[in-house]
């Protein structure tokens, strides 16, 4: 039977039924899609992990029109319609379509998204059925029979459980992983009458936590108007108080009259007692029923708080705060403890409490259904109320990628991405947006930020390239001063991705199609402890609270397996005290089955993980193999007194909750500034011919390329979502407007089609689209690190006709090609929100300041290319950077900030001031006797490198002032690197000698 024919079958059976039936009790299905046109709907998507586990999706035109899909899923893979309205399915009793199968046996899941404030971020609701016949068949599923998604739901995603249907978004089909074969579908509709709704109840909160001798007021809610007066009967019930004793046992009724408005709130008192005993946590659960009513999905509770016990003791020393409570907890509180999952993962909120879990995350956009900082705020609250039914009132450590700011969260401050941090050379610079980061998320609720990413990248075809502060382990070293600025300020950090992610073989991953990302690690010991692991130590010393493994692979053995890298050099040789903490489900891909998965990290020295999903079978497992023996208890202990300590360090027991009083700091215009400032400073000047910048704010400027005037763009990837997207997705000044602001007639076209003439400069914005992780891997779906075909016409349409400066926006070094017409290129990176940053030293507002963090390669043949190759000819090399301030005014200011300074500071500015006589500098600012003021530079970065102070600004700008005059004359780019290498590493003498060569 065609599917044309069942749905004229269909629609005479419908045509009978209302004939004989009063219409009020007959709904006509409602067609969501019936594929009819030619062409795929507006809406009708593929999606897999990879390209090749991405169905084809085609419109087939044999018989009648059904849409077909030809698959090959490796993981993950499928359809979706996302429609461009919600839709109103309230009326209808379920969700039917046809499709035709090939009798493979396979189970095929669908789903419908309900809620939320789009198709991206609603609530998902799944079914199944299994491929059973060779022909069409009409799959027909009750809405009353789909149940919620467990094991993904998207960001922003309503989490109430309830499938409402008053706006639904779509659908989606889920083809089987791990196969191939073809399907067709056709008249996707709702079918049938809805029975009659219930009015569903909810209460002012799920848990109300109370002290001995107080009072919870317990607010009831209706959520539909009552047709007739509706009687609600509340009551406690049996929990782990005792009535009588603990205290007053409640009963009534709660009345609601006909036409009461939804949200109507109907309030009893639960009234607890007190005895002198010191206690743990009791439970009165509020009972809720009636006649036309559907009780909360979640059962509310009155909690009596614990008290007396000494860990609840602030007074107290850690430590034995720490031992207290572990000596009281059972085995399953502990694996909970060492658990954590996706907020969008719980089947219902109450699992929190029932699993004993110790920590909840929203991986890479999974926000709440309101994406504002209180929308944040409320929603951790919400989770951390409840935490506190649990018996021993442990608090939850919520975790989230606040990578470049609190990037997840509309409207909050978005910092530029470490390849940009890098490029500032300013510790105390990436410190204070440290703490302007911290400041922001614990503004939300959150106590834990999976960051810095201390990955030393060696390779720009790395997808996670713009997550290093650089190719060299000593400045990585030195910015990890970020470690300090989220600490101090209540958030603790996270060292990742330990170690060698930065370090792995090009071609080596085998993670879908993924290059380089997730790869393998094939170096030597020596590199490895030299190159990678130096960052880790600096953050051990700085007492980061957390590490994260690596995907990766150390030769054989993966990151998360391997107990000597972990357990042996991270937690004995470099005494980490902190816990180490799993990546996003990451364990999985260890070898072996699940039950190996679990045992082999843990038993290396993972304490708590990242499942992120499949929380319950985590815990089903970790608890088998110690009560096997396979893990031992004392690993189980140690992993949660790590993990205890950390949450007592935080005062969560004291302070489990969100300070709203910081909330209007999110965004506000103080933090802007400083993001503002980081951007300024990372922009590197790599040509500058004819000095044609600074430009003038009176110029008529041009302003074309693709990446001039969008916000995501300069954003890049971990921003509002994982990977990014283009477009204005959160507050911002893209750069156009930085431009806007500082010139006095700007004309602005895109793909440079505007008339060029009559105007006085042109400014081409270039790079990259947003992406995050393996996704950027060069070589993935044809990715490269070459501009787009727009960009390089624009660039050559309006640098053949104008002066032009031309800034590149990307996450990493690009291939420019041929810059012979260009008179200035700046790289940019991913400056983030504040897009003035970047035309403030366009138009001289502040200098040219920043210096490459990477080594910027002639051709990506070279790749991979690294400061201190024995084969060096870069375009232009690491710590390349011109400047658009004079030399001998830095010199100046440095000697007087000198002048200040100890014994041995002192001497170091008297050299200065020999560099600094005037016979040593020509009229406009440049070096006329170089050897002169190299010699006094090298006799004042000797005394620097004896001084007891840190003057790591002062130390900059003598090797600056040396690498401006190797700079100009253009020779051994090879020795101008390894001079910043030097610098970085605090040996300033020989940086100083490096660069003295570099200009013979």
């Amino acid at each position: 039977m065609t599917p044309r024919r069942i749905g004229a079958l269909s629609a005479i059976a419908l045509l009978l039924s209302t004939c004989l039936a009063p219409a009020a009790h007959a709904a006509a299905p409602l067609t969501v899609t019936d594929f009819e046109s030619d062409t795929l709907p507006p809406g009708v998507v593929a999606w897999g992990n990879d390209g090749a586990s991405t169905p084809t999706l085609t419109i087939e035109t044999d018989t009648s029109r059904a849409l077909k899909t030809v698959y090959n899923v490796s993981q993950w893979g499928g359809w979706s319609h996302d429609l461009p309205a919600g839709q109103d399915w309230t009326p209808y009793e379920g969700f039917a379509f046809s499709v035709k199968g090939t009798g493979s046996g396979q189970k095929i899941f669908f789903e419908i998204k309900d809620g939320g404030g789009g198709p991206g971020s609603s609530e998902l609701f799944e079914s199944s059925f299994t491929d059973t016949e060779a022909g069409w068949r009409r799959i027909e599923v009750k809405f009353a029979d789909f149940v919620r998604r467990g094991d993904y739901q998207p960001g922003g995603a309503p989490t109430d459980g309830q499938l409402d249907l008053e706006t639904m978004w779509g659908y989606s089909m889920r083809l089987p992983s791990g196969s191939s074969g073809t399907l067709l579908w056709d008249d996707v509709q709702v079918y049938g009458t809805a029975p009659p709704r219930p009015v569903r109840l909810t209460t002012t909160a799920p848990v109300y936590p109370v002290k001995e001798k107080g009072s919870a007021q317990v607010g009831v809610a209706i959520s539909a108007v009552p047709p007739a007066d509706l009687t609600v009967h509340y009551a406690t019930g049996s929990g782990t108080a005792t009535a009588g004793s603990d205290y007053t046992p409640a009963e009534g009724t709660l009345v609601f009259p006909a036409g009461s408005p939804a949200g109507t709130v109907r309030t009893f008192t639960v009234t607890t007692k007190g005895d002198p005993e010191a206690e743990v946590a009791e439970t009165i659960p509020i009972v809720l029923s009636g006649e036309g009513v559907t009780a909360p999905a979640d059962d509310a509770v009155v909690v009596i708080d614990a008290h007396g016990l000494p860990y609840l003791d602030a007074g107290k020393p850690v430590k034995q705060r720490v031992a207290d409570l572990v000596g009281r907890m059972t085995p399953a509180e502990k694996v909970g403890q060492m658990t954590q999952a996706e907020r969008g993962a719980l089947a219902k909120q109450d699992d929190i409490a029932t699993y004993l879990l110790g920590s909840l995350l929203s991986g890479g956009g999974s926000a709440p259904a309101a994406n504002t900082p209180k929308g944040w705020a409320d929603m951790v609250d919400g989770y951390q109320l409840r935490a506190q039914q649990t018996r021993l009132q442990i608090p939850l450590i919520y975790g989230v990628d606040a990578v470049h700011g609190h990037n997840n969260v509309v409207g909050a401050t978005i910092f530029p991405h470490n390849v940009g941090l890098g490029a500032t050379r300013d510790p105390a610079l990436v410190e204070q947006a440290g703490r302007t980061t911290a400041k922001e998320v614990k503004a939300t609720g959150i106590p834990w930020d999976f960051a810095p990413c201390l990955c030393v990248s060696r390779d720009d075809r790395w997808g996670r390239a713009y997550e290093s502060f650089s190719e060299d382990p000593a400045l990585v070293s030195r910015m990890a001063t970020i470690v300090t600025g989220l600490q101090k300020n209540g958030v603790l950090a996270t060292a990742k991705h330990y170690v060698a992610d930065g370090g792995t073989a090009y071609g080596s991953s085998t993670t879908g199609d993924y290059t380089i990302d997730q790869g393998v690690f094939t170096g030597d010991r020596a590199e490895l402890e030299a190159v990678h692991l130096a960052p880790f130590v600096e953050a051990v010393k700085r007492g980061v609270g957390t590490v994260m493994p690596s995907f990766s692979s150390v030769g054989d053995t993966k990151m998360h397996a391997h107990q000597e890298l972990i357990t042996g050099v991270l937690k004995e040789r470099l005494g980490f005290k902190g816990f180490v903490i799993s990546d996003w489900q990451a364990i999985d891909q260890i070898p072996g089955d699940y039950a190996s998965d679990v045992r082999t990290s843990i038993n290396a020295g993972l304490d708590m993980i990242m499942v992120p999903y499949a929380y319950t079978g985590f815990i089903e497992a970790l608890t088998a193999e110690v009560g096997a023996g396979r893990v031992a208890q004392s690993r189980i202990d140690d992993a949660v007194a790590r993990i205890l300590t950390q949450k007592f360090a935080l005062g969560l027991f004291e302070h489990p909750f969100a300070d709203r009083g910081d909330l209007p700091d999110v965004g506000s215009a103080a933090h802007r500034a400083v993001a503002r400032t980081a951007a300024a400073k990372s922009q590197v000047l790599l040509k500058n011919d004819g000095g044609l910048l600074p430009l003038r704010p009176s110029a008529k400027v041009y302003v074309a390329g693709s990446n001039a005037d969008d916000l995501g763009n300069q954003l890049g990837g971990w921003t509002i979502s994982w990977q990014g997207s283009p477009g204005p997705i959160t507050q911002g000044t893209t750069i156009l407007q930085g431009i806007r602001s500082r010139a006095a007639s700007v004309t602005h076209s895109a793909d440079a089609s505007a008339p060029l003439a009559g105007h006085d400069v042109g400014v081409v914005v270039v790079g990259e689209r947003p992406y995050a992780e393996g996704f950027g891997d060069v070589g993935r779906q044809g990715r490269t690190l070459d501009l787009s075909a727009a960009d390089r016409a624009a660039v050559d349409r309006v640098c053949g006709a104008l002066k032009c400066v031309v800034l590149v926006v990307s996450g990493r070094p690009l291939s420019l090609g041929d810059l012979s017409g260009v008179d200035a290129v700046v790289a940019s990176w991913l400056p983030g929100s504040e897009g003035a940053g970047v035309s403030d030293p366009l138009f001289g507002a502040v200098p040219y300041t920043g210096r490459l963090p990477f080594t910027w390669f002639r051709t990506a043949e070279q790749l991979p290319i690294n400061v201190g190759d024995a084969a060096y000819d870069p375009l232009f090399p690491y710590g390349w950077g011109l400047r658009t301030e004079q030399s001998r005014s830095r010199l100046k200011a440095a000697r007087d900030s000198l002048a200040k300074g100890d014994p041995v500071s002192r001497a170091a500015a008297a050299a200065l001031g020999v560099a600094l006589v005037s016979r040593n500098w020509n009229a406009d600012g440049t070096v006329r006797d170089s050897r002169v003021v190299l010699t006094a530079l090298g006799v004042s970065a000797a005394l620097l490198e004896r001084s007891n102070s840190d003057t790591f600004a002062q130390d900059d700008v003598v090797v600056s002032v040396a690498r401006d005059v190797a700079q100009a004359g253009g020779r051994r780019k090879d020795l101008q690197a390894l001079a910043d290498h030097e610098l970085a590493s605090g040996h300033l003498r020989k940086a100083v000698d490096l660069l003295t060569q570099a200009t013979r």
